[in-house]
């Protein structure tokens, strides 16, 4: 049988495709308008087809029949960290989402955005949407997930927007929580801390007892990176992180005071393996890079669900 295929929109810095690669997805295009997330993904995957440019200029008909179309629309318009203005906000992308639809008729739909997406205020707006895909014959639904429940060392829920056209959807299922249990902060980034023989690291790694707090990403109508408003700040600081900025490198020997974390150590914190994937660009760009990046092992394990349901119905048909 054909291995399955993909579009990804708002690719970012790969997250969500990397994740669903590894579910079994084979990805035709990868949209993205940053130039150096663009070039993130094409110096990861080279045989990849990235599309550096505007989602509104971009057209799916070229890929009708395509088994996934998937994306992490930007969360701006419904975070709670902004002005949740929704619809109104201009970087509301669902509506060009839901046109790729209409262009390409994937047999599946996956759409990743923030836990603000659920809240009572945009009860109407999620209505329109599940209204317009039940019309286009898929079977909508609304998935609240945790990074920390697939062994991300990060609390981040996060809402996963799951449409399967109705002869595919019997055999859905959200994924279940795994096995994994995450590491906790100091766990997990003990040996970056260690890179330039920071004396006080193991000190700094029994502090640092539990998993992390949301990473949050910004937008560029924001200054420099730092990891989040001031209750996030407050919980880093429970964890012995300077959340006030990005470090360009782990501490020096002789460092004293609560450390920065650097962009590889976020990377690790979204569930980014650094071994296998690099994040391009200075650290501004790459930190919002990662930050805005859906964990891979969410993104796999949704993505698995997704695959089992289409490949068994693809079995049925096999077999009959």
């Amino acid at each position: 049988m054909r291995k399955l295929t993909s579009i990804e929109i708002c690719a970012g810095a790969g997250g969500q495709a990397l994740g669903l690669e590894q579910a079994g997805f084979d990805h035709l295009a990868l949209v993205e308008i940053d130039s150096d997330a663009c070039h993130t993904l094409i110096a990861n995957r080279p045989k990849w087809n990235v599309v550096n440019g505007d989602l509104h200029a971009f057209s799916a008909k070229d890929y009708k029949g395509v088994d996934l179309l998937a994306g992490g629309v930007p969360c701006p318009p419904f975070s709670k960290a902004g002005k949740q203005l929704g619809n109104s906000d201009e970087r509301d992308l669902f509506p060009q989402a839901i046109r790729l639809v209409r262009e390409c008729r994937p047999k599946a739909v996956m759409l990743e955005n923030v836990r603000g997406l659920l809240d009572e205020i945009f009860l109407d707006y999620r209505r329109h949407i599940e209204s317009q895909l039940r019309e286009l014959g898929y079977v909508p639904g609304w998935h609240l997930l945790s990074a920390s429940d697939f062994g991300v060392s990060q609390l981040r829920p996060r809402v996963v927007f799951v449409a399967l056209l109705k002869e595919f959807n019997q055999m859905f299922r959200p994924p279940m929580r795994s096995a994994a249990i995450p590491k906790t902060v100091g766990e997990l980034l003990l040996d970056l801390m260690s890179e330039q023989g920071w004396r006080g690291a193991k000190r700094w790694g029994e502090r640092a007892n539990d998993i992390a707090p949301t990473l949050v990403g910004g937008s560029k109508k924001h200054g420099g990176p730092d990891l989040g408003p001031t209750r996030a700040k407050r919980a880093w600081a429970q964890l012995g992180v300077d959340a006030h900025g990005i470090a360009n490198a782990a501490p020096a020997a002789e460092f004293v005071g609560m450390p920065r974390l650097t962009v590889p150590m976020t990377a690790r914190i979204q569930g980014f393996d650094n071994r296998e994937w690099k994040i391009w660009g200075k650290k501004t760009s790459a930190y919002r890079q990662v930050g805005n990046a859906f964990p891979p092992p969410v993104a796999r394990a949704m993505g698995e669900q997704i695959a089992f349901a289409l490949m068994s119905k693809r079995k049925v048909f096999a077999f009959r």
